[in-house]
């Protein structure tokens, strides 16, 4: 699944993650931490708000992204919309942008974020997956070395999974700029991410 629309739909899932999760969350509790949950992501402290496909759930209150703005969405929520200010690598979205999402791609990178998560819990069962606001994936650390999801970026449009040594390392392994990473087309369930990991491991 690959296009314009991907690339839409993770933008506005980062703004979303950004503007109206992360940030309320930091303003409120101290944190930037997101976490995955079916179908999406949630905050990890007060406020509790997440995002399942293509709906900001508040309580029992489900509203939609799409064509929705996160100042709109926000005023709905009772929130204050705005992104954390301790990092500078923000999605772009801006509070009164129309969200550009779409249901199907939305499903998509849910299941994405679900299987990653799952993956990295029976990698690194000491560490617990954090979903980042500012780069936008799902990561946990271990002896200097990061092992995560992506939804996708501007390196790469397409899902992705990476291990990346704090350490640079040489070899037909490590085929990115942080070290190895592997398509969604090549790592189509846990089994197959934790795979990859734990090779990552076998190569450092």
């Amino acid at each position: 699944m690959t296009g314009r629309r991907l690339a839409e739909t993770r933008r506005a899932w980062h703004g979303v993650a950004e503007l109206l999760l992360a940030g309320p969350q930091y303003r409120d509790s101290g944190t930037i931490r997101l976490r995955v949950v079916p179908g999406g992501f949630a905050t990890t402290k007060t406020p509790e708000l997440r995002v399942e496909g293509a709906d900001l759930v508040v309580g029992e209150q489900r509203l939609a992204l799409p064509g929705n703005t996160p100042a709109g969405l926000a005023a709905a929520a009772d929130i204050e919309a705005g992104v954390p200010d301790i990092y500078d690598d923000h999605s772009g979205v801006r509070e009164d942008e129309a969200l550009v999402v779409d249901v199907a791609i939305a499903a998509y990178l849910g299941a994405w974020f679900t299987e990653g998560e799952a993956a990295l819990r029976r990698a690194v069962p000491s560490q617990m997956p954090v979903l980042w606001p500012e780069h936008f994936d799902v990561s946990v650390t271990e002896n200097e070395v990061n092992y995560g999801i992506s939804p996708g970026d501007a390196w790469h449009n397409e899902p992705y999974a990476y291990v990346g040594p704090w350490t640079a390392r040489q070899g037909e392994f490590w085929n990115a700029p942080f070290g190895a990473a592997r398509s969604i087309e090549e790592l189509p369930n846990a089994d197959a991410i934790v795979a990859f990991f734990d090779e990552g491991r076998a190569q450092l």
